[in-house]
């Protein structure tokens, strides 16, 4: 028998180590919730329109307090998102970018709305004692319009410059086909499916009514109302009256009641040698990764997903769940510490 080498001791921190990682913890409450309030309030637009603005300029702009606005500004320039410039304040680098620019791959402004809504936290410790499960129709309509949005940039890594890392599926793409869209959501990525691939059909399918809803008026407004199909199913219920090269699921398809069967039913819809796409968030699997930034952000989605009885999974169940189903020719690839892409081939 092999000796195994007894893992090292370390020695315990002092307090006066440790008391700054709990003071950072309130650091970053403060941060996440000033830029929530800029976002809200059209600050961080207004600056970004308006760089070198001072406090009473943009109280000015936006008819608000001057007061408050300095309030807001020096909170602001002391969790980094703004900078001196000409007197007044300026955006730092690449925050445009990041917290407003909706059709940037890098867009996260939208997280900070979701992790502030009443879905998440507060009714967690609502149900705390109880352990009371919902379901997405029992979420708020402003909800649904949160998730779409912090989904829209997943969509714009995915589409096109995700598929294009699956071997041969961008030229089947470009040919035209039929894709199916499974948890569309409020058609976010339907439409951008549609308009990326002009000759392909898309189907959108999800379970929850108000954001078909949604769909189905984003979709006539973009005038593709022709070429999108919508379906109101749930996917462990989806059956499809025809075949599709593509079937996609967008940081949904860990929220599915039954994955083993929804893979079934994908298995089922795809034409021989079509590709099933997840696009998810990689869950952590190791304490390291747990204690990262992607890590810990990923643990605050993660008190919302509890309540619809679910919990983000790491990349590597998919390829067991694949594999299970018979799926071949697996492949996966990370576009962003958060954001992963797992596929496979229907033989």
């Amino acid at each position: 028998m092999t000796a195994t080498a007894p893992a090292p001791v370390t020695a315990p921190r002092t307090l006066a180590e440790t008391a700054p990682q709990v003071l950072a913890l309130v650091a970053g409450y403060v941060g996440h919730r000033t830029v929530s309030l800029g976002l809200r309030s059209g600050l961080l637009r207004a600056l970004a329109d308006r760089p070198g603005s001072t406090a009473d300029d943009l109280a000015d702009a936006l008819s608000l307090d001057p007061f408050y606005v300095s309030v807001w500004c020096r909170a602001a320039f002391g969790a980094g998102v703004l900078e001196r410039a000409d007197g007044g304040y300026r955006l730092g680098d690449h925050m445009a970018t990041l917290l407003l620019a909706t059709g940037s791959p890098a867009f996260v402004g939208g997280v900070f709305g979701v992790c502030e809504a009443g879905e998440v936290f507060d009714r967690f410790e609502a149900s705390l004692s109880s352990g009371e499960r919902m379901w997405w129709e029992d979420t708020s309509p402003e909800w649904i319009a949160a998730v779409a949005g912090t989904g829209t940039p997943f969509y714009t890594r995915l589409v096109p410059g995700g598929l294009e890392r699956v071997p041969g599926l961008a030229e089947r793409l470009t040919a035209g086909c039929t894709v199916v869209d499974t948890a569309c959501g409020a058609g976010v990525g339907a439409i951008r499916l549609a308009t990326t691939y002009p000759r392909c059909t898309v189907v959108g399918v999800d379970g929850d009514a108000h954001s078909i809803d949604r769909a189905r008026e984003r979709i006539a407004a973009a005038g593709l109302a022709g070429r999108i199909t919508l379906v109101h199913s749930a996917l462990e219920d989806m059956a499809l009256g025809e075949q599709a090269t593509l079937v996609i699921n967008n940081i949904s398809m860990h929220e599915c009641r039954d994955i083993d069967r929804v893979a079934a039913n994908v298995m089922a819809a795809l034409e021989p040698g079509g590709w099933f796409v997840v696009s998810d968030f990689p869950f952590p699997d190791t304490d390291e990764g747990l204690r990262s930034t992607p890590g810990r952000v990923m643990s605050g989605i993660q008190f919302f997903e509890a309540q619809i009885d679910d919990q983000l999974l790491p990349r590597s169940a998919y390829d067991d769940l694949l594999t299970r189903h018979g799926f071949t020719d697996l492949g996966s690839a990370q576009l962003t510490p958060m954001h992963a892409l797992t596929w496979g081939r229907r033989p």
